[in-house]
Formats: structure tokens, sequence, C-alpha cells
């Protein structure tokens, strides 16, 4: 058979496939499948007569009655998590063990929405790219819960929530609005969603507030991804009668820092003080170094109201303008923190270091302090940079032996990630009025030296193995090596930029070549989008109880044990350290429980990120709001389908510029060129171009940010 007689049949047999496909159950002879591609004409009729018994043959179809043919479907079920590519505008399913992601087409998600574990019948697929099926069964709802705004202008009153959410609204009954109003910033429970229904029956559970008040928009954003806007208020109670005063007795357990220089260094803002550095020379070149981190497990009792709160949040949240607590405020800010001139139970990390920063020596323990002063980053940079202040040889030799540390994990092959972090300066009513950029200096990194170390020597402590015993059960933070497909197409793009890194050889030799390239990209055009992609190539660090080491780190044990006011996993790793330390024998701990505990932290991490990262963006349009046709210079950060993403160079707030916009020519996206090309003109835009743009539209509600492109 020739090459154009083949594709010709391979034609019919796909066009005859999708309607076989696209009705599962349904049967049809040659006529009726004749009729629905076009083919009116005898001769033709007669091939698609032929190619359904072939097709019958080929046990794709099978014969129900004379002439009459369905799918032959087996059984075949897959289980998985339903997940909607925003960029790709397409729903796969991600099965549970693993195998190749199922397409899903919107016509047979029969009510599944992103995030739901779901079955999943397979087609029956010819010669297809991907395998596709049909939702027959929703597992578990992702969310039943769902932020949105109330309109009751034509007397029904329904919540139209975000599209990513949730891509129909919410019918809402009369007797279940709860008073709300036109307008208003909701959340909504689906109470009912019929096979019939096309929109779901739910009821209003809480009224947010009015759409653009502060308030009622950060909490939105929390509700939207599932995180908590409120403490219990019989929590708040319950945490306000613990005593502050910490009786003789327990302090007589304690090895006593009171009378050693010990401080803090914070951001200005900051109230939960859960990390204290102390400073004294034993001997000539030979320093003894603290790191004394709140003791939260001694206040929080393991199963309380309060720690199912705390296992339940996993991590405070930190939005633009407020931090959203894991613990009570009167833990948290008062009893825990680590304030100036108060007596304060710490855990431990003592070290004896030379000149050199070389650990001579070791101790965790449970301690009491009293911190005699609280710096802010900016002051503690200032004594780093003038040699003069309260402290100064305390935080110069602090300086010193952190920068002995750091050079020495880089050299061990850790990655230098370090961006800039965007903030703001917000008014009496929330209201963004200036764009502040944090870079990390001396005193930030002073800090950071230092709880790294105690987080490698706690893991270390338990983790490392002791006369060929069983490891111990821990809570490790592990970072995987890199996916080496990804690292190869991040290879191959930013060659195109003139850059090279290596993507084979040991660890070190791929980490060194990654720093190599953040330093020589380090003030230019393209800094930002290869620092970005840099990081997309990288597995995520989550928590877990089997120990794989921290490749970005550089470090086979790394655990985290700082910040147990503001992380789960800092509070489990405190108590298991008390356990083991408490034991006088080996103990076997089952790690189920802490496995769950892990994913549950790793989990709520992430969207407290995506929280963060959503108030952020909230911020940049409410800042730009005001700004609508103004001029700014700009670089290409990120390229769509359907546009261009520009990040502004003077605020970094980040818009879109829709392709239709372009008028110049019809372009076309470069998926792996990560640019976009003039069919007429070829002119090219491309990640990390110069642009000149103009402030066309900023949606709050939609949380659109326009731009246009000025010539």
């Amino acid at each position: 058979m020739s090459r154009k007689k083949q594709n010709k049949k391979e034609i019919l047999y796909n066009k005859i496939s999708e309607i076989f496909r696209n009705n599962p159950t349904k049967s049809f002879n040659y006529k009726q499948i004749s009729h629905a591609i076009g083919f009116e004409k005898k001769e033709h009729k007669s091939l698609v007569d032929n190619a359904l018994i072939d097709m019958c043959e080929q046990k794709i179809l099978r014969q129900v009655a004379k002439g009459k043919f369905v799918a032959n479907i087996k059984a075949s079920y897959i289980v998985g998590t339903i997940d909607r590519q925003s960029v790709a505008h397409k729903t796969y399913l991600i099965p549970d063990d693993g195998s190749e992601q199922v397409f899903i087409a919107e016509r047979s998600m029969n009510r599944a929405l992103n995030g739901d574990r779901v079955k999943v019948m397979l087609y029956p697929l010819r010669k297809k790219k991907e395998l596709e099926g049909e939702v027959v069964e929703i597992i578990k709802r992702a969310r039943e819960q769902f932020v949105g705004i109330v309109d009751s202008k034509h007397g029904v009153m329904i919540l139209k929530a975000s599209n990513k959410q949730l891509p129909m609204n919410i019918i809402i009954p009369p007797d279940k609005t709860k008073g709300a109003k036109n307008g208003q910033k909701c959340i909504a429970s689906i109470t009912y969603w019929g096979d019939k229904h096309e929109n779901p029956i739910g009821e209003i559970i809480d009224i947010l507030g009015d759409t653009g008040d502060n308030n009622t928009e950060m909490h939105a954003i929390l509700a939207e991804f599932g995180l908590p806007y409120s403490y219990p208020q019989n929590l708040e109670e319950e945490a306000n009668k613990i005593p502050e005063q910490i009786s003789e007795e327990e302090i007589s357990r304690r090895i006593d820092f009171r009378d050693t220089p010990t401080f803090t260094i914070d951001p200005a803002d900051a109230k939960d003080f859960d990390d204290a550095l102390s400073l004294r020379q034993v001997e000539e070149g030979v320093w003894e170094v603290g790191v004394h981190i709140a003791d939260v497990t001694y206040f929080v009792e393991q199963g309380s109201d309060i720690d199912k709160e705390a296992l339940k949040r996993a991590t405070s949240v930190y939005l633009v303008d407020r931090t959203v607590p894991m613990l009570p405020e009167h833990i948290s800010n008062f009893i825990c923190s680590l304030r100036p001139d108060e007596e304060k139970l710490t855990y431990s990390c003592i070290f004896k270091l030379n000149n050199d920063a070389e650990v001579l020596d070791y101790k965790i323990a449970r301690t009491v302090i009293r911190s005699d002063r609280r710096f802010t980053y900016e002051e503690a940079q200032e004594i780093i940079e003038t040699g003069k202040g309260d402290f100064a040889m305390e935080v110069l030799t602090l300086n010193d032996l952190a920068k002995k540390l750091r050079d020495r994990r880089f050299a061990s092959g850790a990655i230098a990630f370090e961006r800039s972090e965007v903030r703001f300066e917000i008014d009496e009513k929330g209201r963004p009025i200036n764009v502040i950029f944090k870079e990390s200096k001396d005193s930030n990194r002073l800090i950071e030296e230092f709880m790294l170390l105690a987080n490698r020597y706690v893991a270390q402590h338990i983790g490392m193995p002791k006369n060929k015993q069983k490891p111990k059960t821990f809570v490790y933070r592990i970072h995987d090596v890199p996916n080496t497909e990804k690292l190869l197409n991040f290879a191959t793009f930013i060659k195109k930029f003139g850059y090279k890194i290596k993507t084979e050889g040991k660890n070190t030799t791929v980490s060194a070549s990654i720093n190599r390239l953040l330093d020589s990209i380090e003030g230019k055009k393209e800094q930002n989008m290869i620092e970005s992609l840099a990081i997309r190539s990288m597995a995520k660090a989550v928590y877990s109880t089997d120990n794989i080491g921290h490749y970005g780190l550089a470090m086979k044990y790394y655990t985290h044990f700082t910040s147990p006011i503001r992380r789960y996993p800092d509070m489990t790793v405190h108590r298991l350290l008390t356990r083991y330390a408490d034991s006088k024998t080996s103990q076997t701990i089952d790690s189920t429980d802490y496995d769950g505990i892990c994913k549950h932290s790793s989990d709520m991490e992430q969207l407290a990120a995506q929280a963060e990262r959503a108030s952020i963006k909230y911020k940049q349009i409410e800042f730009m709001a005001d700004k609508i046709g103004k001029v700014y210079d700009g670089v290409i950060s990120g390229i769509s389908t359907w546009g261009i993403y520009v990040e502004i160079k003077e605020n970094k707030c980040e818009g879109m510029i829709y392709i239709r916009d372009l008028e110049d020519d019809i372009y076309v996206y470069d998926e792996k060129n990560y640019c976009i090309v003039g069919r007429r003109t070829k002119k090219k835009y491309q990640i990390g171009d110069d642009v000149r743009i103009k402030v066309v539209r900023a949606d709050l509600v939609k949380k659109y940010l326009d731009f246009s492109m000025v010539s």
C-alpha cells in the first residue's frame, strides 16, 4: 500500500476511533458512522463498513448485534489526582502508582475538580500519543469550600468562585445566605451536586467582607489555599493560662547561660524571636558558640489541643502585611519569644570552634538564657561595617566565623541561590505605598550559617550510625539531586545565552558549575530569568524520615531544629531529641506516624508559600492601580501560548502583554526556545529581552495586571 493510501486509512480510522471514544457505551452501525464523518457516497460508506470490521478484528471494537459496534472497553481503571495545568489549559490524571499521566477532556471530567482524587476509566486508543480516560468516581474531594464574590442581582444568589478553583457558579438557596450581600466576598460550602445538575448547590459559611477591603482580601487569599485566617478563641484563652514564670527547680536541671553574652538578630518587625546566639572565649583561639532555640515543647504538651492545632497548621504563614501564627500569640510572642532582659528556656546546640571555624566539640542540651540585646539585621550590619556598637567584639567574631563556615560549605558543593525579596511599605489601611527590595547581607548570612550548623549537627547527632546500630527514627529536611532531564533542558536553554553548566559527574562538580553560572549572570538582564529556571530545574526540599541528604546545602545530614515557634517539624525534632536523651536504653520508634507529619508539613509549607506569593501579587496589582497609562522599562520574564510576561525593572511588578494585542504581526509561540516569533517579520520576543511597556489595566478582582508594548 502506498504511503498516501496508508495516511488516508489512518485518518479514517482515527475519525472512527474518536466517535467511539467520545461515546464509550453507545453502539453504531456503518451508516451512522458514515453520516457522522460526512461520508455520504456509496463507495465511501463501503470504506467505513470495511474499517469497522477490520477494527473489530483488531479488538478495538466489538460487535454487539448484526452490523452494530461499540468500543471494546476492557475494565481498565486507574486511580490518581486531577491536575488542571493552567499554562497548557489541559487536564491530566496524575496516577498514584507513578505511571504515565492520563489526559482527561473537559466532557469527561464528570464534575471532578483540580486536586480531587478520582478513579478513571481508560479509553482504548489507536496510535495516540497520550493516554486518555474518563472520570467514573470521585474518591475524595480536594476541597468542599470555595471563596468567591456573591451575586444576587437576578433574584437568585450565586457565588462566583475563581475559575482556578471552580469553573462554574455555586447556587445559594435563600435560607442559606447567612445574610451575605451582593458584591461581598464569602466562603461557600457545596452541599449537593447531583448528576443532572450543571451547577452545585451550596451554603454560605462565612462572610469575609467587602471586596477590596484589605482584611477581606488577605483572608480570602488564605481561604483560597485552605489556610486558616483566624485563631480559635478557646485556644488563645488556654494559652493565656500558661504561666510565664520559670521555677528554680526547672532552671537547676539546665545549663545556665544567663551570664554569657547573648543576643538575637531578627527583622525589624519581628515579634517571635525563636533563636539567639551566645559567645565566650574558652581559651586562646577557641570559642564557645551557643545556638539557643526557644524551648516550645516544654510549654506545649504533645497531644494537647494547642499541639493539635499547631500540627494542623504545620507552619506560620507570612503574608505581605501580617503573620498568621502556628501557635497562639501568648506562646509565640511572649512566653517562648527570646525577648531581651527576660529569662527564657531554650534548647541549644553548643559548639567549640577554633579560629578557622572548625568544630572541635559540640553538645545538645536544654538551657536557660537571658538575652542582653535585641538587634535588627540593619543594626548588626552597621556593627559589621563600622566595627563599633554594642557587643561589637561578639558580633565581629561571629561574623568572621560565619564567613569561614560559608566558604567551607560552598567548597563542599552547596549552591548559592540568593534572590532579593520584594516587600511593601504599607499604610494604616493596608495599601502599598512603596516597594522595598530586601537583599541578604553579612548580618543575614551570620544568622543563616549558625542555624545551618545547628540543624546539621542535630541531624548528625541522631542520624549518623553509631556502633553499627540501626539508625533511629528522625525527621530530616531532604533535597534530592536534580532531575537529569530538567537539568539537560536547562543547560540547552542557557546555551542560547552563551552559558554552560555541567550536567554529569560528581554532585560537587555539577553544583560548582551552577555556582559559576550564578556568579557570571549577576547584574545582567537575564539574571532573574536564569535564576528562576535554575530553581525550577531543582527538586523541592521536603521533610522525610528517609534521609537522602540535602543536595542544595551539600549536607549528608540535615534537619529543621531552629524555628519551633513557626514550624511543626522543628517541634517534632525537639521532642525526638528529648525522647532519645531521656532514654537509658536504645529505643525503637515506629516511623509511620512521623511519615504522616512529614508529608503534611511539606504540603502545608507549599500552600503557605503559594499564599505568600498570591499576597505579593495582589499588592503589586494594587500598587499599580493608580499608574494606568504610565510607561516603564521592563524585562520579559516569561512566555506562554497567549502572551508575554514582563517584569517592571523599577518595582518588580509583573504583568501580561497578550499576543492578540501585538498588532504589527501574527506571532507564534516557540515553546522549545522560550520565545514568540512573528510570521511575517520574524521579529522575536524571548525571555530576558528588554522592553518598554505601558500599564493598561489593573484588575484586583480577577488579579490581572495588563501591559501594552511601547515601540
